[in-house]
């Protein structure tokens, strides 16, 4: 008999406690509210956070991914290579300048971007590869580093799943020449929606600041302060993709706790995959051992040679049990945008098909209960049963 849910679970719930509350209403009783002091102590912090010398904090990683490709100097016709296993940012980026993201297949049995399908797409248009640390353990960046030292590219990272992670011991942030995180409602610390780019570039970090806000000269939100002036200068045509400090003290009070609020999501996925390696319907998330996971997603996989229904109906006996899941991501080339104007099609990329049509998330996030795992793991283990092969 199916578990009766009495109370839905949902696939996420960010962990606002008082810290994050009392730092916003200081903020609103301060009388500044959009960019200002909090935003430049959020973005030191940050920088701090990850080892990167720099960090720009904007309104999302979407806008910190365009600022990152306008700083590296992509123009129309020019060509990106992207992961086809991602999320529309990153490929729609690519589009705002009239460039081309050129989409390559994942390792097998990866969700990542294979290597050799990234040297493959190279062609003499090609400007920059932009990895997606996909769930939160980043990619083979060794490999990718040196293939585009090789062809002189530049490497653009998103890492939306991936704050905090490590690669050999270095943080995510400091590896390729842009980084870009998210801070959205579901990531592993959120401002509600935000984002950031990190560089060791001063170059590019100066130019993504000024066309962050319009193209105004740097330091423009000053001209409200005491030690500010209203004259300023447009540099050139910008975007208004400014972070608040509203939206940076609830940053500052999540940067506070993300090593333990990390350490909860890694709890919670080693349950899970003690829990479930037992059952042949299911395959467990695995991580290289030389990489630091940051745990965004716990993406199981249906065994559709194990079950009598496959991933999609996995999903409709969760939610009849009252759980909440997501699939991560629907490749880009399987959207009519990828298909109609760009010539992508259905089976161009198995690998990431594969990967896809099995994949589901569950929920991890800090503030699970144990009792709400053991739900999870009941529902996954009941679903087993009733539909084994």
């Amino acid at each position: 008999m199916a578990l009766t849910a009495t109370n839905f679970l949902p696939f996420h719930r960010a962990l606002i406690e008082d810290e994050e509350i009392n730092a916003v209403v200081r903020v609103l009783q301060s009388g500044w509210l959009t960019s200002g002091p909090r935003v430049k102590e959020f973005e030191t912090a940050f920088a701090s956070y990850t080892g990167a010398s720099h960090a720009l904090a904007v309104n999302s990683c979407t806008a910190a991914l365009h600022l990152a490709l306008a700083a590296i100097g992509i123009e129309a016709g020019d060509e990106v290579i992207v992961p086809t296993m991602t999320f529309a940012a990153s490929g729609e980026v690519v589009l705002y300048f009239g460039a081309k993201p050129v989409l390559v297949d994942c390792l097998p049995g990866s969700f990542h971007m294979d290597p050799d399908c990234v040297e493959r797409a190279i062609t003499p248009r090609t400007r920059a590869i932009l990895p997606v640390h996909y769930g939160g353990y980043p990619c083979d960046m060794d490999r990718i580093l040196e293939i585009a030292r090789r062809h002189g590219l530049k490497v653009i990272e998103d890492a939306a799943h991936a704050l905090p992670a490590s690669y050999k011991g270095r943080p995510v942030g400091t590896l390729g020449d842009i980084t870009c995180f998210s801070f959205y409602a579901t990531k592993t610390m959120t401002t509600g929606e935000g984002g950031m780019a990190t560089t060791e570039n001063e170059e590019y970090a100066d130019r993504m600041r000024i066309l962050s806000l319009h193209g105004i000269s740097k330091d423009a939100w000053k001209r409200y302060s005491a030690e500010g002036t209203w004259r300023y200068d447009i540099l050139e045509a910008g975007y208004k993709y400014n972070f608040t400090d509203l939206q940076a003290a609830l940053g500052l009070a999540q940067l506070a706790k993300c090593d333990s609020m990390t350490a909860s999501r890694a709890a919670i996925a080693s349950r899970y995959t003690e829990a479930l390696g037992d059952l042949e319907a299911f395959k467990t998330p695995v991580a290289p051992a030389e990489v630091g996971h940051a745990w965004h997603l716990y993406v199981l996989q249906v065994n559709a040679s194990a079950l009598r229904i496959g991933r999609d109906q996995v999903i409709e006996e969760f939610h009849k049990r009252g759980i909440g899941t997501s699939v991560h991501f629907i490749p880009l080339h399987l959207h009519s945008l990828y298909r109609d104007q760009l010539g992508y099609r259905p089976g161009q990329f198995p690998n990431a098909e594969q990967q896809f049509e099995r994949a589901i998330s569950l929920p991890i996030y800090p503030g699970m209960e144990q009792a709400d795992t053991d739900r999870v793991i009941e529902a996954l283990r009941e679903v087993a049963r009733e539909y084994q092969r």
